[in-house]
């Protein structure tokens, strides 16, 4: 089944969509995306049904051929203050409010979501990265852009294996929590042993 294009034709929608939301460490990637009309590409899907391959493919792709396209990082000190719910909602809406071009609407993924600042008006859609091409494109970039910063962070904390785990609560990851303790990354508002 191919990816809908947009929910209201005609005008300018931005999908977005945060990646990192269950990981123990690290921040939560929230990224908002404006494709041209008449945009497809035979790949693109939610994030997490792709390859690493498939998702670092795309990637260039979307960003290169996007409207406008922003992804904002929310730091664990923030989530650990507001909670990672608000902290993704938070961060979708700084990234709507980076993007170069304003839409006139939002198709968010998931079933929450606050107004935007700038009265943007708002469509939340459960499995939404799997339904509108614009979301889909949104958890690609919002999920390499945080891989890749977690990547970076492995090499100074090689310990937790986040080149490996990328941070989410695996066994291997919380057993390295036990052994180590948590770094200045981890989220301690979160149970990071069981």
């Amino acid at each position: 089944m191919s990816l809908l294009p947009y929910l209201h034709p005609g005008i300018v929608e931005a999908g977005c969509d945060e990646a990192g939301r269950g990981c123990l460490a690290g921040p939560v990637a929230c990224a908002a995306v404006i494709l041209p009309e008449g945009f497809s590409h035979p790949l693109l899907n939610d994030s997490k049904k792709l390859t690493e391959r498939q998702r670092n493919e795309l990637r260039p792709i979307i960003e290169r051929e996007a409207v406008a396209w922003a992804v904002v990082m929310v730091e664990p000190s923030e989530i650990d203050e507001i909670n990672i719910l608000n902290a993704s909602i938070i961060g979708m809406q700084r990234a709507v409010s980076a993007l170069s071009v304003k839409p006139a609407h939002l198709l968010v993924d998931g079933n929450r979501f606050k107004p935007h600042p700038d009265g943007i008006p708002h469509t939340c859609v459960v499995h939404g990265d799997a339904t509108y091409a614009s979301i889909a494109a949104a958890s690609v970039l919002a999920k390499t852009h945080r891989d890749e910063l977690m990547m970076r962070l492995h090499r100074e904390y090689p310990q937790y294996d986040w080149a490996g785990n990328k941070a989410y609560p695996t066994r291997a990851h919380r057993a390295a929590i036990a052994q180590h303790g948590p770094c200045p990354h981890h989220r301690r508002s979160f149970r990071l042993l069981k």
